[in-house]
């Protein structure tokens, strides 16, 4: 187990912008940064890091919390990965040396399994047959000695058991050993599934392998080029980029992402300097790689081999980075030429210049493929620009949409009208399947909607008077122009006689009500706690602001506008006395129940003073209130 004095200084010494900043691009907005949402696929930025309480908040998802819940969230990592993660990048040394390894939580034991791996087979780099069959086969292909310490290059025994003995011995389970894919079983005999063969780690967004690649290096007949792990609880291939974690600051510092098919193309790209650069892993591009890309850049370069059975096939997922409202260029090299062999022919301002000089738009390329391919077949001709206007269907952009009609129409010498007649027909095809699930939607969020309605308002000004007890619990104000008093203390006292519906609230009051009587004045980042995973969630939304004037209002307009904490006392207690009223208001629709059910010989005293009281109470709210609109 990690100390709580270690987790306590870890906290401390976290800088949320920077956490966050390593896996998504921020932008300055007030005294918070935002950005689009990690969570979801959305076009207007929902996301928001506020330095100031450390906390990040997810609107379209209702996700938030701090730095290590940010990690967890957006990196499926632990509570201890997440720890140990910032303690390794803001240098605090975490004592392991009892490291459980057959941990109870499934996916960190993977973790451990595969990084323990991993040291075996780059270990192995340095063995007699390593030297001899990996180090002169990389020394061959002209990889150096760095990249194989930035990629973490290993090497697989020529044997059965080699690795599967070593994780025996180190006293993993052999069940966990078989998940993570390191294993394979047959005839109830177990062996490794990676044997003479180059090992490329694949890594999370974090620097923690989750699975390898494994090339094949001997003259073995009858073997496929590359093993790959299996999908696990750790990995699944769709949602993950090799050399994303190398690449990821130099893509959003370039605002462009270099996308290849291989990890060779990857390495050789990074060995000349191109460091912006991720590779797919062989596969398709996928909506999740897509929204992986985002998070650094709009911006994708797609370099294709020179093998046009190739290019057609990766073609038809390309929509998808178009519907995501990225901008695409594509690149292909001359035939029997890739991005590994082209760079090492000619280095990296030659190459720079290539792509500078071959890239296209997805639209054009689309349009150059079929002039020089399917001039003559009219069928053939007619699919290619059907996919040609599909393509450009999917830019959510009007005008973008427009300008690529245009040049698709002068490129193809077809009427511009005729395109935009088919495009149409597609988009309202697809506009059509949208309103039909939105009104689906919206029957179910209007029956929703009518049993919350009851007690909305009180719910709403519960949330009013909690919302400020989060955000100025650690205040306090001057009374009468004399002394000043806790702003807990105050508020503590004034909602003496409420009783919270919303027990989450209730619980919120309790601890700070708990924590002020032990002489102790917390803040939000007490509830980060996992012990508090029940309200966790309400007090950071309670926290979070997603709009926030501009200081420009004042500095540069001379516009004032006076901020709640100018009149803390004020605005407390007149969200106190707006929620009696609407407390009293249902008293009295209650009570009027009772009455109801009373003849008008034998009314019901009790029930009638208490109406009188009610009554009396609410008009007196409602003047101190003074106009009030009742709901």
């Amino acid at each position: 187990m990690i100390e709580e004095s270690v987790i306590q200084e870890i906290k401390d010494r976290s800088d949320i912008v920077e956490v966050v900043g390593d896996f998504v691009s921020l932008k300055k907005s007030g005294s918070n940064y935002k950005a689009l949402s990690p969570f979801t696929d959305e076009k207007t930025p929902s996301f928001f890091v506020s330095p100031s309480k450390q906390i990040f908040k997810c609107f379209s998802t209702g996700k938030g919390g701090d730095a290590i819940e940010f990690l967890r969230e957006v990196d499926s990592m632990t509570y201890i990965e997440a720890i140990k993660f910032l303690g390794e990048k803001y240098g605090v040394e975490i004592n392991d040396s009892e490291q459980d390894y057959n941990t109870n939580n499934e996916k960190e034991s993977l973790m451990i399994i595969l990084n323990k791996s991993k040291d075996f087979y780059k270990d192995n780099l340095n063995s007699d047959e390593g030297k001899s069959i990996a180090l002169s086969y990389l020394e061959h292909r002209n990889v150096s000695r760095d990249m194989i310490e930035k990629f973490e290059i290993g090497y697989s025994l020529d044997q059965w058991n080699s690795l599967l003995d070593y994780l025996s011995k180190n006293q993993f389970n052999e069940d966990q050993i078989q998940k993570a894919g390191l294993i394979l079983e047959k005839n109830d005999k177990k062996y490794d599934r990676f044997r003479n063969r180059l090992i490329f780690p694949i890594h999370n967004i974090s620097g923690k392998v989750i699975a390898f690649g494994a090339r094949i290096i001997s003259e073995k007949k009858n073997q496929p080029k590359y093993v790959n792990s299996p999908e696990t609880p750790l990995y699944v291939k769709s949602n993950v980029l090799y050399g994303l974690y190398q690449a990821k600051n130099i893509i959003r510092k370039s605002d462009n992402c270099i996308l290849v098919e291989g990890y060779t193309d990857v390495i050789s790209l990074f060995q000349i300097g191109i460091e912006n650069v991720v590779s797919s892993s062989g596969t398709s591009l996928t909506i999740n790689q897509i929204k992986l890309i985002s998070r650094y850049t709009k911006n994708i370069t797609i370099l294709f081999d020179g093998d046009k059975a190739g290019i057609n096939a990766s073609l038809r997922g390309m929509d998808l980075i178009l519907e995501n409202d990225l901008n695409v260029k594509i690149v292909s090299f001359p035939e029997g030429e890739d991005p590994d062999s082209y760079s090492k022919a000619v280095g990296k301002d030659k190459f720079l210049d290539y792509v500078k000089s071959k890239e296209t738009n997805l639209i054009t390329f689309k349009v150059d493929l079929l002039n020089s391919t399917y001039k003559d077949d009219p069928v053939k001709k007619s699919e290619m620009i059907f996919d040609i206007v599909k393509s450009i269907s999917k830019i959510p952009n009007s005008i973008k949409r427009s300008v690529f009609i245009k040049e698709a129409s002068n490129s193809l010498d077809i009427s511009e009208q005729a395109l935009i007649t088919e495009m149409n027909k597609l988009l309202m095809n697809s506009e059509n399947k949208f309103t039909q699930s939105k009104n689906y939607i919206n029957i179910e969020k209007e029956e929703t909607a009518k049993k919350k309605e009851i007690n909305s308002a009180i719910n709403f000004y519960e949330r009013e008077c909690v919302r400020m007890l989060v955000n100025y619990g650690t205040s306090d104000f001057e009374v009468l122009g004399l002394d000043r008093k806790s702003f807990i203390e105050y508020f503590l006292n004034e909602i003496e006689d409420i009783e919270f519906e919303n027990k989450n609230y209730l619980k919120i009051i309790e601890v700070f009500k708990n924590e002020f009587k032990s002489n102790r004045v917390i803040d939000i980042n007490y509830f980060l706690d996992d012990k508090y995973n029940d309200i966790k969630e309400d007090v950071i939304d309670l926290s979070a602001n997603k709009y926030e004037i501009s200081k420009q209002w004042k500095d540069k307009f001379n516009i004032h506008v006076s901020d709640e904490i100018d009149s803390l006392k004020k605005t407390t207690y007149t969200n106190i006395l707006r929620l009696k009223f609407r407390l009293i208001r249902k008293m009295i629709k209650d009570n009027l129940k009772n009455l109801s059910k009373s003849d008008m010989i034998n009314i019901d005293k009790e029930t009638l003073e208490l109406h009188n009281k009610l009554k009396s109470a609410e008009m007196e709210i409602a003047k101190q209130l003074g106009n009030v609109t009742t709901v």
